[in-house]
């Protein structure tokens, strides 16, 4: 049997209303992931979404990524670089859907991340993951990030705890 096909890529401009659709799916797949919710962010009219992709694809701080198996659109992450932290490059949105996990979309997310992060000036990686996901911790251990500091709320006010983890990036 041939290994899945897959493929990372920046997304682009234009592809704004497929960004949205794998964002709400994650939100709605897996709401003890994110910082946001899939009510506040369903609720967003398409300008806040053209909006938001043109921003993100048209920043050096932000690489807003698709991750493809055999063409269809599977998952998402968002590297970001607050300006104010330039050697930190955060790592938010991660997700990839259901029946397209554990075939290596998120090890390709990652590494698409790293490389981007490498040709900045960001020195380390940092996320969030939910304490209990043991895929997602897995896999970013298996991605050499460790648990930075203590775990913390999700949100203000949720008694679901994510645990920072960081990844130090090493020029080759």
């Amino acid at each position: 049997m041939e290994p899945p096909e897959i493929s990372v890529r920046p997304f682009r401009r234009e592809e704004w209303a497929s960004y949205r659709e794998l964002r709400l799916r994650a939100l709605a797949d897996a709401p003890d992931a994110f910082g946001s919710t899939f009510e506040r962010e369903s609720a967003w009219p398409d300008q806040h979404w053209v909006e938001r992709l043109a921003t993100a694809t048209d920043s050096k701080l932000q690489f807003p990524l698709v991750a493809e198996l055999q063409g269809e659109p599977v998952g998402l992450a968002l590297g970001f670089i607050d300006s104010a932290e330039p050697e930190l490059a955060h790592v938010f949105q991660m997700w990839v859907a259901p029946h397209a996990r554990g075939r290596g979309c998120g090890t390709a997310l990652l590494q698409a991340l790293s490389e981007w992060a490498l040709s900045t000036t960001a020195k380390a990686m940092t996320l969030c993951v939910t304490c209990g996901n043991g895929s997602a911790q897995r896999l970013y251990a298996h991605a050499d990030f460790k648990p930075n500091g203590d775990p913390e709320p999700l949100r203000p006010g949720s008694t679901v705890l994510v645990q920072p983890m960081l990844r130090q990036l090493y020029w080759v």
